[in-house]
C-alpha cells in the first residue's frame, strides 16, 4: 500500500461560513489523523467565496496545532504571490513550532484572476521568475553564512520538505532539474499527467534533498454506501466545476438528484475532461478504482480530495477510501 494524502481547500458551503469552514476543517484533519492519512494539506486560492484557505500558511499552523502526528502543509503556496524570503520565514516559523510536520509545497500559478493578483501586489506579468524563486527559497532554508547580508529568521537552517506542484511539463522538468518532489494536479488538470510523469522521472537528478524521484497525483475520491448515494454526492463538485468555467463562482452547492437535467452538454464535456481523475461509488467500487489508478499510473503516492456539501458526508468519504486504501 502506497501512502495516501488529504488535499483541503477548507470548502464554504452555501448556507455555512467561514468560522465553520476552519472548524470543518481542523475536524477533518483529525479525523484523517486517525484514519492514517501521511499528510494534510491546504491550497492557497483568492477571492473564491468557497474556499477560505487563502491564508494558507496560518490556516497550516491552526491545523498543524490541533493535531499531533499528521503531517500538515501547503498544497500549495503559490510563490508569485509571495516573497521568498517570507514564504522562508512563514514556514520557518511553523517547521520550528511543529518540528518534523511540515511541508511545502510550491505552485507557479496565482491561484486567482488577474484583478485579485494585481491586488496582490507582486509581479503579475507572468510566472518566468519562479524558478529563480524556488531556488532563492531554498537558499534561504540553507544554513546562513557568515556574513550573510539576509537570512530568514527563523528559517535559516531548518529542514522543510519542499515539492513543486504543476499541471503541465513546466513544472516536472524544473522539479526533475532541482531534485525534488513532484505532486501533479491531476485531480482538476490531467491532461498532461503521463508525459509529465514520464519526463519527471526520465530527467531526474538527484540532489541534497531528495536522492531519487517521488511523485504524487491527485485523485478526485467521493465514497458513500452505495453507488447511486456516492454519484449523488460528486455532483457537487461537478456543479462548482462547471459554475467556475461559466465564471459563475460563489458558494459550494448543495448535491442535486439529477445533473444530466441541470447542466449543458458543453459543461458535462469541459467537466469531465477536467475531473477525468475521479473514482465515485461504494467501499468496493472506489477500492477497484484506485487499485487500477495505481497499477495505471504508478505513483508514489496519492493526494485525495473530496468536494462534498455535508461534512459528516465528507468525512466518511474518506474513511471509506483510508478502508479501501488498506483493502488494496
Amino acid at each position: 500500500m502506497i501512502p495516501y494524502s488529504l488535499l483541503d481547500l477548507a470548502p464554504v458551503t452555501e448556507g455555512s461560513d467561514i468560522p465553520q469552514a476552519f472548524a470543518n476543517t481542523l475536524d477533518l484533519a483529525r479525523n484523517a489523523e486517525r484514519l492514517g492519512y501521511q499528510r494534510f494539506w491546504l491550497a492557497e486560492h483568492h477571492n473564491m467565496p468557497g474556499i477560505a484557505s487563502a491564508a494558507t500558511a496560518v490556516l497550516i499552523g491552526y491545523v498543524a496545532g490541533g493535531t499531533s502526528t499528521i503531517r500538515v502543509g501547503a498544497g500549495g503556496i503559490m510563490l508569485p504571490n509571495h516573497s521568498p524570503l517570507q514564504v522562508a520565514e512563514q514556514f520557518g516559523t511553523l517547521a520550528s513550532l511543529y518540528p518534523d510536520r511540515i511541508d511545502l509545497g510550491l505552485g507557479r500559478a496565482p491561484g486567482t484572476d488577474q484583478a485579485t493578483v494585481r491586488a496582490l501586489r507582486r509581479y503579475h506579468e507572468g510566472a518566468d521568475a519562479f524558478p529563480h524563486d524556488v531556488a532563492e527559497l531554498l537558499g534561504f532554508f540553507r544554513p546562513a553564512k557568515p556574513g550573510q547580508p539576509v537570512r530568514a529568521v527563523p528559517g535559516a537552517g531548518i529542514q522543510v520538505p519542499v515539492w513543486l506542484l504543476g499541471s503541465s511539463l513546466f513544472s516536472a522538468r524544473l522539479s526533475a532539474a532541482m531534485g525534488l518532489p513532484f505532486a501533479f494536479a491531476s485531480h482538476f488538470a490531467p491532461d498532461a499527467m503521463d508525459d509529465a510523469l514520464a519526463l519527471y522521472h526520465g530527467e531526474f537528478t538527484p540532489s541534497a534533498r531528495l536522492d531519487k524521484p517521488h511523485a504524487m497525483l491527485a485523485l478526485n475520491v467521493v465514497a458513500a454506501e452505495t453507488d447511486a448515494e456516492a454519484r449523488r454526492l460528486f455532483t457537487t463538485q461537478q456543479q462548482a466545476f462547471a459554475k467556475l468555467r461559466r465564471g459563475d463562482i460563489g458558494l459550494v452547492p448543495p448535491p442535486i438528484d439529477d445533473i444530466d437535467a441541470w447542466w449543458t452538454p458543453q459543461d458535462k464535456e469541459g467537466v469531465g475532461r477536467a475531473l477525468a481523475c475521479a473514482v465515485v461509488g461504494d467501499i468496493d467500487t472506489v477500492r477497484k478504482g484506485i487499485a487500477a489508478f495505481i497499477e495505471r499510473h504508478r505513483p508514489d503516492e496519492l493526494l485525495l480530495t473530496a468536494n462534498i456539501f455535508d461534512h459528516a458526508a465528507r468525512v466518511r468519504s474518506f474513511e471509506i477510501a483510508a478502508e479501501a486504501m488498506a483493502k488494496n
